[in-house]
């Protein structure tokens, strides 16, 4: 089994109530790929300026992902500044400067094109078709996207959806795409364009479950004391559930639901520091543990007759 990511590498300026990070690593491809490389081995594509530092890359290469895919161009790596306010969930673009990302074509590696597994990572849709058509056979595709691309490529995506198994997407995109104000209603709509799976992100409340032959799964949010900074913690989430579901060799609805709550697990701990700091260091203990925590703040007994 291989995992792929397609995204982009960036350095963040973020500020929250709790504090501020200016040129924090960040990123899709490098919250993903942080995050899935507990499970499993990663290939990473996306491109850096000049500016980007080689303690990064070489963080990269102890957690043993695979940065052959990383194009290094003349000019500055994409930056973006955010702010949030006390409601987490929302964060307020205040600048974004897209740089050599703005000229991206991912080109991948001819051993890339054999992954087994992809997450298309929040690109452009044109260029997630550009990705998608290089690989070979895969065997699970997932892919990410946001308001823009909806509201300024909605044909290219509902294309790339239509090839995918799985789609992850937040409330508030996933009514967008859709047109429906109803959650249920609108990834039953987003179902209908083709995936298998759409996975509904939710910020703090958790993330919910749709699959076209199985009931609906919720997995709730870890409920922490301290909360820093939500930036990356999606990217956060799917790294944890396609490297788990990318080292089974069948994708079945109770390794789903586990991979949910995997991915819930790692996007607790990125929440609880600036940037992914807090991902540089996790142990297979420590992430055990927290997922055993999980199962007790869900677990129940049905009611008897």
């Amino acid at each position: 089994m291989s995992l792929l990511v397609v995204g982009s590498v960036a350095f963040d300026n973020v500020e929250t109530p709790f504090g501020k990070a200016e040129r924090a690593l960040g990123g899709s491809a490098l919250y993903f790929s942080t995050s899935a490389s507990y499970f499993t081995d990663v290939s990473l594509v996306a491109v850096v300026g000049e500016d980007f530092p080689e303690e990064a890359t070489e963080f990269l290469h102890s957690r043993g992902v695979d940065t052959r895919g990383l194009q290094r161009t003349k000019g500055e790596t994409f930056c973006w500044k955010g702010k949030y306010g006390f409601d987490l969930n929302e964060a307020v673009t205040l600048d974004t400067q897209l740089n050599v990302f703005g000229d991206f074509h991912p080109e991948l590696p001819a051993d890339y094109c054999k992954s087994t597994h992809v997450f298309l990572a929040n690109i452009d849709p044109e260029l997630q078709l550009e990705v998608l058509k290089q690989i070979e056979n895969p065997e699970f595709v997932a892919l990410d996207t946001m308001n823009f691309w909806i509201e300024s490529k909605r044909d290219a995506l509902i294309e790339i959806i239509s090839k995918v198994d799985m789609v992850l997407i937040n409330e508030t995109e996933a009514r967008q795409l859709a047109d429906d104000p109803n959650i249920v209603k609108a990834a039953q709509t987003v179902l209908a364009m083709g995936p298998k799976y759409v996975v509904i992100k939710r910020g703090e409340y958790g993330a919910l479950l749709f699959c076209e032959d199985d009931e609906p799964f919720f997995a709730p949010a870890y409920p922490l004391e301290a909360v820093f900074d939500p930036t990356g913690a999606g990217d956060t989430f799917a790294g944890g559930l396609l490297g788990f579901l990318s080292n089974n060799a069948e994708v079945t609805p109770e390794k789903l639901r586990q991979a949910m709550v995997l991915g819930g697990v790692m996007a607790s701990f990125c929440v609880q520091e600036f940037s992914f700091n807090n991902l540089r260091d996790l142990s297979d203990d420590k992430i055990a543990k927290r997922f055993e925590r999980f199962e007790k703040l869900v677990r129940f007994n049905c009611l008897e007759s």
